[in-house]
């Protein structure tokens, strides 16, 4: 790289009193570090310990409910086969999907997740959560569950796990995760949010997406079918892997420093 010389760096200077120069310097170099953190993002570990599974799910629903007990089934289920179980950290059916996990009494930490993002009215991580990590933002958080997993299964839930569902789909149609990358919806108010974006997106005269997209996701009525679902993604996955890791301490290729 070529050093500047002194009056070429004294040229580049900015004076604050200048407004439309510095707002020009802050753009360029907020780009900048956005273009940092993509090629960041490229970077995948050469080794995976284990399958990860993401459960999307409300924060709400409370322990003793059936839906809690069959999420907590499911959990325990997908981690007896090996797969790591990572949720968002919080109560509900986060909490319910960690403490299924842990139930499976995997020697392996790490095998039940929490990706936490800081609000108000939720302080406190579950007690069921072996690895956390913090997020100061929803986009970071997002990304991470991205990043960290293999396949995506979708539980009742409100707003945000909603929001977090149609990211996964829409990440999926535009290639952006693998075309393969399972996103399991189980219940019925997801057939039917399925149902209204096939209703409304494929009209005839103006169609919004293609009939393709709308099989994405895949809508089941059981936790019985979704382990099924998984046990069969998990053994082709098994098969692309042979080089499995030795268990570490640790979330293979994750820093669990706060962002």
């Amino acid at each position: 790289m070529a050093r500047k010389t002194g009056a070429e760096s004294h040229s580049s200077l900015v004076s604050l009193a200048d407004e439309e120069k510095v707002k020009d310097v802050l753009v360029t170099t907020i780009l900048d570090l956005w273009e940092v953190v993509n090629n960041l993002t490229r970077l995948r570990p050469s080794k995976k310990e284990a399958y990860r599974v993401s459960i999307f799910g409300s924060a709400r629903v409370p322990k003793g409910s059936w839906v809690y007990t069959e999420v907590a089934r499911l959990a325990s289920a997908l981690s007896s086969m090996g797969c790591d179980i990572v949720t968002g950290g919080g109560p509900g059916l986060m909490q319910a999907a960690n403490e299924g996990a842990r139930k499976t009494g995997s020697r392996r930490r790490g095998s039940s997740v929490g990706v936490r993002i800081d609000l108000p009215f939720e302080q406190d991580i579950n007690p069921f959560v072996e690895q956390a990590f913090q997020h100061r933002t929803f986009f970071t958080r997002r990304h991470q569950f991205v990043l960290m997993s293999d396949a995506f299964v979708v539980v009742p839930g409100g707003v945000g796990t909603v929001l977090e569902t149609l990211m996964v789909w829409q990440l999926l149609q535009v290639r952006h995760l693998e075309y393969q990358t399972p996103l399991i919806l189980i219940g019925k108010m997801y057939a039917e949010l399925v149902d209204w974006a096939r209703k409304h997106m494929l009209e005839s005269q103006f169609p919004l997406a293609n009939p393709e997209d709308m099989q994405i996701p895949i809508c089941v009525g059981t936790a019985d079918e979704a382990i099924s679902l998984i046990r069969r993604r998990h053994a082709s996955w098994k098969k692309q892997h042979p080089e499995r890791a030795k268990p570490s301490s640790r979330v293979q290729g994750e820093n669990p420093n706060r962002r």
